[in-house]
């Protein structure tokens, strides 16, 4: 089954999978949503509401999200982010198991209709004050 528009799944897969990791999500909303209802924040909005059980499914978690004040360090140049989000994974195979779901692909159009940009980092997890629970590999 094909994954979402521009997910990397043979770099992920090609990577060390020994636990958790985080995807650091930087989202930059469209001003009004691709299919006419509402902004692009209320369809990313809609999208998150069918993530969030899917996440949840495969022992992820939100650990943080925010809207992005601008640049303390550094210089983005014409470039801006809107929101960003913190997932955790209990592993990179949980992470391609959601991305790769036909329930994903279903809430997909939702994200894509509300979003400009949308860059996802993967991040190997070195140190964390947050316990991490069990889940589904």
């Amino acid at each position: 089954m094909p994954g979402p528009k521009a997910l990397n799944e043979d770099f992920v897969r090609s990577l060390p999978d020994k636990g958790p990791v985080v995807m650091v999500n930087l989202v930059r909303f469209r001003e009004q949503s691709l299919d006419g209802n509402g902004s692009g924040w209320d369809a990313y909005s809609r999208y998150s509401k069918g993530d969030m059980p899917l996440l949840k499914k495969v022992g992820g978690t939100v650990i943080w999200a925010g809207n992005i004040e601008g640049v303390s360090v550094g210089n983005l140049g014409d470039g801006r982010w809107d929101w960003v989000v913190l997932a955790q994974y209990p592993s990179r195979a949980a992470f391609l198991e959601m991305m790769t779901s036909s329930e994903y692909l279903a809430i997909n159009v939702d994200r894509e209709n509300g979003v400009e940009d949308h860059v996802i980092l993967i991040a190997n997890q070195t140190y964390s004050k947050l316990a991490v629970k069990p889940g589904p590999a």
